[in-house]
């Protein structure tokens, strides 16, 4: 990614995959049943593959959550040559998720006509990893270090450096990609990437120090569930169904975290039972918080969007201007979910 346009990479912090699909949306329509008694068809459309992101949607389906609410539903997963927006536009899936809210903000800012409904994820799971030898414990620890970073998340550290007030000339930037070699070789200090790959991270040793965005005044949440405008409008009954299993999912998953592991790996058999094992609290806590308990799964701070907004225009990242914060999400869907959502 330049520091200049938004890329299509799921991978890059701002990835978008909305091109050209702004003038489909008025083919939207959802996959609704022929008959009252008949289960509503629901197909969701994720950014990436099945993986740990996912577990309590997954969960939604083998413990018959979507089947009590009614509905039939379908994971459509993504993978690197996926686009996410085009299917939710045209109306070929319900709705969708996206891996960090950044990415349907610049749908947005595109004129894709889509809005943020609920988010998994507190935060991004993009984090810096360093070691002992050269700890990066705060922004302020990138001065004089050598940062290893994804070219698709150069505008991720860029916008980290501004909110800081960081001398930009003290940080060397060097291009890596998702393996974590450099660093284990000592070529960086520190080096980008999700936190939530345990594996990859493994041969960091035992000591390694990882440090969320969020921690370095970005803010960002992820496992973003959205759908369009007019979905939202008029489907919001089938919407609320959908998040509403799905939260159940993600209370069981809670509450039972090595068995929804088990669960997920034998319905998905990619994804590694031992790895899994070891990164399920991980993803309880980037799941669960003070805010959760108090407003339930899948809520959200419109003004933590904001900022993000604000942060991002700065680095006059929105080519066509920033998007309107009103126009980038719904609590709609939340609010009627508020007595099913778990509280946790």
């Amino acid at each position: 990614m330049t520091q200049t346009r938004l890329t299509t990479d799921r991978r890059g912090f701002l990835g978008l995959a909305a091109g050209g699909v702004a003038a489909a949306s008025a083919g939207i329509s959802l996959m609704l049943p022929q008959s009252a008694k008949a289960a509503a068809k629901v197909i969701i459309k994720y950014d990436w593959l099945m993986s740990n992101g996912q577990i309590g949607d997954i969960m939604a389906v083998q413990n018959g959550y979507f089947k009590e609410a009614g509905l039939d539903v379908e994971f459509s997963p993504g993978g690197p040559n996926s686009a996410t927006v085009p299917p939710v536009v045209s109306g070929q899936a319900t709705l969708g998720q996206f891996s960090e809210s950044t990415q349907l903000v610049a749908a947005r800012a595109s004129g894709v006509p889509v809005k943020i409904i609920a988010c998994g994820f507190r935060t991004g799971p993009y984090a810096l990893a360093s070691l002992p030898k050269a700890p990066v414990r705060s922004a302020a620890d990138m001065i004089g270090k050598k940062i290893g970073i994804q070219p698709t998340a150069r505008v991720v550290i860029d916008a980290i450096i501004a909110q800081n007030k960081l001398d930009a000339s003290k940080i060397t930037i060097v291009n890596v990609g998702f393996d974590k070699a450099p660093l284990e070789r000592g070529e960086v200090d520190a080096i980008g990437g999700w936190v939530t790959n345990t594996q990859s991270l493994s041969v960091l040793g035992p000591d390694r120090i990882d440090l969320l965005v969020s921690d370095m005044g970005l803010p960002s949440y992820a496992n973003v569930f959205f759908a369009t405008d007019e979905a939202i409008e008029k489907n919001a009954d089938v919407l609320a169904k959908f998040i509403g299993a799905v939260s159940k999912g993600w209370a069981w998953t809670k509450a039972n975290p090595q068995e929804a592991v088990k669960k997920a790996v034998n319905a998905y058999p990619d994804m590694s039972l031992e790895w899994e094992m070891k990164t399920i609290d991980l993803v309880m806590k980037l799941s669960f918080d003070a805010n959760t308990a108090k407003n339930g799964w899948g809520t959200f701070d419109p003004q933590s969007i904001e900022k993000q907004i604000a942060m991002f225009d700065a680095l006059k990242q929105y080519e066509t201007g920033r998007p309107k914060l009103a126009d980038v999400y719904t609590t709609k869907i939340l609010e009627m979910t508020e007595s099913v959502r778990p509280k946790i």
